[in-house]
């Protein structure tokens, strides 16, 4: 019952962090999306099938087309102009009411897409309220754009990729070798060999990579991009937008943190622990050893609870974790399966050994571990422990087995007494090690 009731609130804290997470992101998405919306200029999302999937109104004004009529239109049909993607960088086509339009490309942020920017071809620059609101856009999605001339490598930043990189707004110069200096040396190859890779072959470029601050502190960006050829198809510039994810990352690991590891000790779970000891088996069946499994039962443990509260138990889970971790080797794993359980993993012994030796010395290692008295309230409380000890591949040949014969050999130790423990599920009673 403990364990389920621990794996519901595992399950309740994830859920709240996700609901958490989306509540944000939606309201971030809603601002960005406001601001678009109130752009003097068009934006269309274009995917890589050349169709329209997005749109803000100035798009449909600016087309002299209903926005009925836009959603999921193939581009080409509106602009018989409009010939490849990587064509459409700097194109004037005509527009609503006889006029001309001009159309900028750059990629989407997060895939295959891209942004077509729609300007009256009489206002190519744009206004100065329109290139403002386009700049707190990118403020408040933590997105900026840039420009890479291949040839040259003169580099162009919207302001918004200064503070993704630490910087003031006109601080430095950008250049390419001011970017790969930012980019954490352990993630500049990988990213050089993406840029190479869409130059080469014309796939879009799309990385994670991390960035070291002025300040020595990290974060990490996600970059994605495109090349843009010239007429003869030679490349001559990649064009892309890099955002912040650090956050998304810290999320990341916190949802694999909860997922993976129980909350209140840090020890891995059930399910770190079954993927660990299955791992163990098959090297020891590789390496032709030994892996002992032993699960741990805390004895008294119910009465503490119900005696002294359960921020006493707490404490009593977090210092026998402590002391489990402080007594096994780098090479050995232990995890809590259960309310007052745990079990410990240890793996690479000897098969010259003589089990029953081996068991007892694993047994008395971890009974003295635990013996020492805790603080509990105002007393010094001894807490005991039942153990039940398998052996691959003497007792099982399948994990499967051996957990079964742990737990059985564990429950006829608790039978027995404290500070018992049982060698599998044949084996006679065996007596304290104290």
């Amino acid at each position: 019952m403990i364990a389920l009731a621990a794996l519901a609130l595992a399950t309740a804290l994830t859920l709240f962090v996700l609901l958490l997470r989306a509540k944000r992101a939606q309201q971030e998405l809603a601002q960005y999306r406001g601001l678009i919306d109130k752009l003097t200029d068009g934006v269309l999302r274009i995917d890589q099938d050349g169709r329209i999937r997005q749109f803000n109104p100035a798009a449909a004004r600016l087309l002299g087309k209903p926005e009925a009529q836009l959603q999921d239109c193939l581009l080409s049909e509106l602009i018989p102009e409009a010939g490849s993607l990587t064509s459409l960088q700097g194109l004037t086509a005509p527009g609503a009411e006889g006029g001309n339009i001009c159309l900028h490309v750059l990629p989407a942020a997060a895939d295959a897409s891209v942004i077509v920017l729609i300007q009256p071809a009489s206002d190519s620059e744009g206004s100065t309220e329109d290139a403002q609101r386009f700049q707190r856009s990118q403020y408040f999605a933590r997105i900026g754009t840039w420009d890479w001339d291949i040839d040259t490598n003169r580099l162009y930043w919207s302001d918004a990729i200064y503070a993704l990189f630490g910087y003031q707004v006109g601080e430095v110069v950008p250049s390419y070798e001011l970017f790969v200096a930012s980019v954490h040396p352990d993630d500049r190859e990988q990213v050089r060999i993406g840029e190479v890779r869409c130059i080469e072959t014309g796939e879009n470029h799309d990385e994670e990579y991390r960035v070291i601050w002025p300040d020595g502190s990290l974060h990490w960006l996600r970059e994605t991009g495109n090349v843009i050829k010239d007429a003869q198809g030679t490349p001559v510039k990649m064009m892309g937008v890099v955002r912040d994810i650090t956050e998304e990352k810290a999320w990341a690991s916190q949802m694999h943190q909860l997922a993976h590891h129980d909350a209140l000790t840090g020890l891995p779970n059930r399910l770190v622990f079954e993927d660990r000891l299955r791992n163990a088996l098959e090297r020891a069946r590789r390496n032709g050893t030994r892996v002992a499994l032993v699960f741990i039962d805390l004895d008294g443990f119910k009465a503490i609870n119900d005696t002294h509260g359960h921020a006493a138990g707490d404490q009593v889970l977090v210092t026998t974790a402590l002391r489990l971790k402080g007594a096994l080797r780098e090479s050995d794993s232990v995890a809590r399966v259960g309310g007052d359980e745990f079990v410990v993993i240890l793996e690479g012994l000897t098969l010259e050994q003589p089990l029953e030796e081996e068991a007892q010395g694993i047994a008395q290692k971890i009974l003295a571990a635990l013996a020492a008295p805790l603080s509990i309230g105002q007393q010094q409380q001894c807490i005991g422990a039942s153990l039940g000890i398998a052996v691959f591949p003497d007792h099982a040949p399948s994990m499967d087995r051996l957990i079964h014969i742990a737990d059985l050999a564990m429950y006829e130790a608790k039978r027995s007494g404290e500070n018992q423990y049982r060698l599998g599920s044949d084996t006679p009673p065996r007596t304290s090690t104290e």
